[in-house]
């Protein structure tokens, strides 16, 4: 074996045998070989690397289904806004300034930041992404990453097709970096993009068998302009214009009536619930409970580091299973568990890797985090699922491995030279924020 696990707790994500109090994960080839308690009969085991899991949980690493990594450069800026304002009026004026360089080192700033909190694959939806994908290669995370097929020019308001380049972009990055990238196709919304593109997007996808990644449903406004427009909300367009006929991870979906919720359980569209985004945007609470109930699959994203402020998924593991307890005066609705598992295997068959990754199981990718929980504030740990949404904080989490590889080992990280990546962002933040 590569790497060895013993006498370790583990949350295996399985939802018949979701504990082990104590026992072992055996690694090999960026696979996990085996996963066991202390009290099976056990041949002696041997690794090139053996970590010892005393006070220590593992469990699969977290995915993000929804950020814009590199937008770490506007982090505590223009805040106390609501969307449009923020969008329109702040955030596209300071992206107009950015250079590929500089998407680059924001997007490593994110990336840090991520596997130092626990976070082992995102969904990403951003600018400039041979630059987010180069970033995504050096790091060794997982990554899924979506390019647009349209480029607004904010000048003029001309739109200028990028077909070509989502074409060059999928034939170089798609299962490339041993096979840690997925790409799929950046519908923004549909208030960025006409009918017309809408409909040349979902051709674009079918071709080449790709997901998409869009905003559906953020605000009141967005849901009011569309009908509006077309008469019709935006889900009830995107199923009109062939969107939806793609693998679908649908960011935010506040607010839903009950055909947009019989559309998203029809089409199999994955919902990215952004509790703390759409709070601090003031855009309202998802109706998540109700998604649930449907067997809609739900997964928990952070959003960008601009309207967060952060990419700590503990956190939005917290915010996600409190957040509809008040809400609903309900504290049954979100469970814990509920809450892992929007941020485990919720999160990668939204991505298309039910199976492959999200649980601590046999067969399975080796993306796992381990989380010290020999602390004052994690004592005593009487049940450990519970814990990690009500009690852990991502900085708790002290090992990160991802396809079988440790990119951070007692909150060191071995692929990003943190010091570096915090100067070009400062450097990069002085010269574009005005």
């Amino acid at each position: 074996m590569d790497i060895l696990l013993k006498n370790i707790g583990i949350i295996t994500g399985d939802m018949d045998n979701p504990h082990i109090e104590e026992g072992f994960v055996g690694i090999k080839d960026g696979i996990i070989d085996f996963v066991s308690s202390v009290n099976d009969s056990m041949p002696e085991l041997k690794a090139r690397k053996i970590i010892d899991g005393k006070n220590r949980l593992v469990m699969p690493g977290l995915i993000n289904t929804h950020t814009h990594c590199g937008m770490t450069i506007m982090r505590n800026f223009a805040n106390d806004l609501p969307l449009h304002t923020w969008l329109f009026d702040n955030i596209f004026p300071v992206e107009a300034r950015l250079k590929g360089e500089d998407i680059y080192w924001g997007t490593m700033l994110g990336i840090a930041e991520m596997i130092k909190t626990g976070t082992t694959m995102f969904s990403d939806m951003y600018l400039d992404m041979d630059e987010v994908a180069k970033a995504v290669e050096s790091s060794g995370i997982r990554a899924n990453l979506s390019i647009s097929p349209i480029k607004l020019n904010s000048g003029d308001n001309k739109i200028i097709d990028e077909t070509d380049k989502v074409c060059e972009f999928y034939k170089n990055w798609n299962n490339n970096a041993d096979r840690r990238i997925t790409v799929s196709l950046e519908v923004h919304s549909t208030y960025l993009f006409s009918r017309e593109w809408l409909e040349k997007s979902a051709y674009i996808a079918k071709k080449l068998g790709i997901g998409i990644q869009i905003h559906i449903q953020e605000t009141k406004r967005e849901l009011a302009e569309s009908i509006e427009k077309y008469g019709i909300t935006p889900l009830d367009l995107c199923l009109q214009t062939g969107i939806l006929d793609a693998p679908v991870i649908a960011a935010h979906c506040v607010y839903l009536n009950d055909n947009d919720m019989d559309i998203l359980k029809a089409k199999n569209v994955s919902v990215a619930h952004n509790p703390t985004s759409n709070l601090k945007l003031g855009s309202g609470i998802a109706p998540i409970p109700g998604l649930i109930e449907r067997g809609i699959n739900v997964s928990i994203g952070t959003d960008g580091a601009a309207s967060n402020n952060n990419l700590n998924m503990f956190e939005e593991m917290h915010i996600a299973a409190l957040l509809h307890k008040g809400y609903y005066n309900d504290p049954g609705v979100v469970s814990a568990r509920e809450a892992i598992t929007m941020a485990t295997s919720n999160g990668a068959e939204a991505n298309g890797l039910n199976g492959i990754t999200g649980a601590v199981k046999k067969g399975m990718k080796a993306d796992l985090i381990i989380i010290d929980m020999n602390k004052p504030h994690l004592c005593p740990v009487n049940d450990p699922v519970s814990a990690l949404v009500y009690s852990v904080q991502g900085s708790d989490v002290e090992t990160t491995i991802i396809n079988g590889r440790i990119v951070m080992e007692n909150r060191v990280l071995s692929t990003i030279d943190e010091e570096l990546v915090m100067g070009r962002v400062r450097e990069i933040a002085k010269r574009v924020i005005k």
